[in-house]
């Protein structure tokens, strides 16, 4: 970008600067610390970026132009200039009439995109009767037994407008499989079905713990997905690669690209090895991440992401549609930073993440409620949190323009660090057998362990300032926030709910159904089309994936 002769005269002149002018200050004043680091990742932050902190950047291999590659500033042509990002808030409320009416409230707010919570019975393929679900159903999101509940979540919104996304993963393939049923009735070509399912399990043997079966038939089950994605559901992403929950077990910004595309990496390993072709599924490949405080480290991040994509996927699969090398993505304000102490305060942090998701260029945001650190959000915080990313959108400025923070210094640096970071775990991991053997090494677990357990003993010792916990505190003896909750009554009207659905169905088609599932999974076929079946049977989630369990068997952890 600039001439050798130029940047000497600016090395010269910053040497000059630093002698005649910075260092009388710093021998006056000072310095508020002696170091400074990105939030939560770590980087060397310099007191001062010149265009000799990017002297090796070159414009059209490391930037490019939007919707071209290495689509460093974007994945589209025009980015919101032609079409602002998906508002997609996330729900999931106890029961399914509960969700249904969300759904709709936020819809009818200006929401643009359903985002579907499910609670952890549901997520761990338990029926609402199950014991393991006892204390559980509906807390962290709503409990889909059946078919039935499914039908009541989407009851009067067509699946022809809506896209949805369903934050599912060890039995994403039966959640799936009652939305194209859903579809089905309404009479939705398949083909015009739009969304997005998790379906990252990987990240659930690292990260949340919210796994079935053992990671190879885990796998087995996800290219099943991209297989019938690929012939029936083609604006459908069959998977979202998530670094969210990567970053909320603590790990830093650079691990979080890492570990999320070395776990894409086996994804499409694997589905090559399955026999699909890279050009079938990877343009339908999406990811998902998590936006923190520092802005400019988060905007970066998402930079750096999609230029080392586009250069993975290049590298290592060759693929012949330019597509399969975009990296598309949702981005979700980082929950973990929320605070209970002064819930106020957690609008702010929202809104900063939101805005570095936006000046990174994500597809798709989610914005917390203020009051999720406490519990489910209620109607009016996920109002406002909605209405920041429309102010966002409409009154900030930062959609007027593509990658508005493109050409700084300070970004680009932070940009190519990254990147290069990333490229180093990556390669550590590579070294190490690929991600499966990495994870079930404990290897992964560990880096993001010990990373947390450092951020953890800073805020404990005042170093990391968590404004309202540990400084900047007032006495709050009193909790006056409004609070979400589930009760046992709702809870047994599920239950009950489940037991009609159970004595409506016709047995015999159920267990046909469910031998059908058990047959095809212990005969490779494609599970798809007979958990379609069995859910317009009736069959409950949790039949279904016990019916799994009979031939998969489960996921012992340290196995």
């Amino acid at each position: 970008m600039f001439d050798p002769d130029e940047l000497a005269a600016i090395r010269e002149a910053k040497a000059e600067w630093e002698d005649q002018t910075l260092q009388p200050t710093l021998d006056r004043f000072g310095e508020r610390r002696e170091q400074f680091r990105t939030d939560t990742g770590g980087q060397q932050v310099d007191r001062l970026y010149t265009p000799a902190d990017v002297a090796d950047l070159d414009y059209g291999e490391d930037l490019g132009f939007p919707g071209k590659e290495p689509y460093t500033r974007g994945v589209y042509t025009t980015m919101y200039r032609g079409r602002l990002w998906t508002m997609r808030q996330y729900a999931g409320m106890g029961t399914a009439s509960e969700t249904n009416e969300r759904f709709n409230y936020l819809l009818e707010e200006g929401q643009t995109g359903l985002s579907m919570a499910f609670d952890l019975p549901t997520q761990m393929g338990y029926d609402s009767d199950a014991a393991m679900a006892a204390g559980e159903v509906g807390k962290a999101g709503v409990a889909i037994d059946s078919l039935r509940d499914m039908e009541t979540v989407f009851d009067g919104i067509p699946l022809s407008d809506v896209s949805t996304s369903m934050t599912i993963n060890a039995p994403a393939s039966v959640l799936l499989a009652m939305y194209v049923a859903v579809g089905d009735q309404q009479g939705v070509p398949r083909e015009e079905l739009r969304g997005t399912i998790q379906n990252d399990v990987l990240k659930e043997y690292i990260a949340r713990n919210t796994y079935i079966y053992p990671p190879e038939p885990s796998m087995r089950i996800v290219t099943d997905i991209f297989e019938f994605a690929a012939a029936e559901l083609p604006k459908f992403n069959p998977i979202s690669i998530s670094g969210y929950h990567v970053r909320e077990a603590g790990s830093t910004a650079a691990q979080e690209i890492a570990f999320t595309l070395a776990n894409a990496i086996e994804y499409v390993e694997t589905a090559l090895d399955a026999g699909l072709d890279v050009d079938e599924f990877a343009p339908q490949l999406s990811f998902f991440f998590a936006s923190y405080n520092d802005i400019f480290e988060e905007a970066a991040k998402f930079r750096a992401a999609r230029r080392l994509w586009a250069s993975i996927v290049e590298e290592r699969f060759d693929p012949d549609d330019p597509a399969s090398k975009q990296l598309k993505f949702h981005t979700q304000t980082a929950g973990s930073t929320l605070t209970a102490q002064q819930i106020e305060n957690n609008v702010v942090r929202v809104a900063y993440q939101a805005l570095a998701a936006v000046l990174g260029g994500t597809q798709s945001l989610h914005t917390n409620g203020k009051d999720e650190a406490l519990s489910l959000p209620t109607e009016q915080s996920v109002r406002t949190a909605l209405r920041t990313q429309q102010i966002l959108a409409h009154e900030s400025g930062a959609a007027d323009t593509i990658d508005p923070l493109a050409g700084s210094y300070y970004v680009e640096s932070l940009t190519d660090d990254l990147e290069a970071e990333a490229r180093e775990i990556i390669a550590e991991v590579d070294d190490r057998g690929g991600m499966r053997e990495a994870i079930e090494s404990g290897w992964v677990q560990r880096q993001i362990q010990d990373v947390a357990y450092e951020r953890q003993q800073e805020v404990e010792s005042g170093e990391r300032i968590i404004v309202g916990v540990n400084e900047f505190t007032v006495d709050e003896t009193q909790q006056d926030a409004a609070i979400e909750d589930v009760s046992e009554q709702q809870q047994q009207r599920q239950i009950e709910r489940l037991e009609g659905v159970r004595e409506e169905r016709e047995d015999d088609a159920v267990a046909s159904a469910l031998a059908a599932v058990r047959d095809a999974a212990e005969n490779g076929d494609n599970l798809m089309p007979p958990l379609i079946d069995a859910v317009k049977a009736y069959a409950t989630t949790g039949e279904i994936c016990d019916a799994l369990r009979d031939v998969f068997g489960e996921h012992q952890p340290g196995t």
